[in-house]
């Protein structure tokens, strides 16, 4: 079964009214009207309906009332599988709460899950941040992690797009993510998150070519140093060619490297070099 709630949202509640438990209908609960997580995977309601009926809802859901019943404050997963089970009711807690408090008690208890992606996590901090003004300070102390953490997490919502899938998709980390964002130009960007998939760079291989340091497709040693000529010729080439180059040079054998970002910049390339009718 999940984890308890993270501290941050269990101490607001549990800094609230009574706690009194009673046990609600659930013909006469609804799902929370401001619920931002819109994916609840069957596989895992299943897992936790199991759970469930092996040892009861071990924590009560949270509810207030509305004019026909009940409205989930948090819990809307426990509150599913028990629907899932057949129960007819479920242990809650009732709360007397405004719709902001719910909004934003239901974003906190979503940024807690254990299977969100840093992005999702992020776009909940930045809810978080625009709709009650909160500082990152302050989100710290309400989920229970670093104000650094908080800071960091933000900053993915800077990458592009196609990165930001990536990171969804869990094909990224969040350590990628990272020295990604030390990376000033866009479509260098998008071409080595392109490359951390299809190759499947560690965070510090990705900090190695980032740095001209020795690429993992490269074994270490099989080049020697490049001397001030080389790296002469490799600054020249990077200036012409306005891209990076990277020459690697052993007893007059070697390979020169040359990035181009997409289709059309490497079109362009070609076409630098020469090949004039390339299409």
């Amino acid at each position: 079964m999940k984890k308890a709630l993270g501290r941050g949202l269990e101490s607001i509640i549990a800094g609230t009214e009574q706690r009194e438990i009673k046990n609600i209908s659930l013909s006469v609960i609804k799902p929370n009207p401001f619920q931002p997580r819109k994916d609840f995977k069957d596989e895992e309601l299943k897992d936790l309906a199991e759970s469930i009926r092996e040892n009861g809802v071990l924590q009560p859901i949270i509810v207030r009332r509305s004019k026909d019943g009940y409205e989930i404050i948090s819990g809307e997963r426990r509150y599913r599988a028990c629907k899932l089970l057949g129960m007819k009711d479920v242990p809650a807690i009732v709360k007397d709460v405004t719709n902001d408090r719910m909004v934003e008690w239901a974003l906190i208890e979503n940024v807690q899950r254990e299977d969100l992606n840093v992005v999702e996590e992020a776009e909940g901090y930045r809810e978080l941040i625009n709709r009650f003004n909160l500082t990152h300070e302050e989100i710290s102390k309400r989920i229970g992690k670093s104000r650094a953490h908080i800071t960091n997490i933000l900053r993915v919502l800077e990458l592009e797009e196609n990165i930001k899938n990536l990171l969804r998709e869990k094909k990224l980390t969040l350590g990628h993510a990272k020295v990604l964002l030390s990376v000033k130009e866009p479509l260098k960007r998008k071409h080595l998150a392109e490359r951390i998939q299809k190759e499947d760079l560690s965070v510090r291989d990705l900090e190695n070519i980032i740095s001209g340091g020795i690429d993992k497709k490269e074994k270490v040693g099989h080049f020697e140093k490049k001397n001030i000529h080389i790296k002469d010729i490799e600054n020249k080439l990077s200036e012409n060619l306005s891209r990076k180059v990277e020459i690697k040079y052993k007893k007059g054998k070697g390979k020169i490297f040359i990035e181009f970002y997409n289709d059309d910049d490497f079109k362009k390339l070609i076409n630098f070099l020469g090949l004039k009718n390339f299409d």
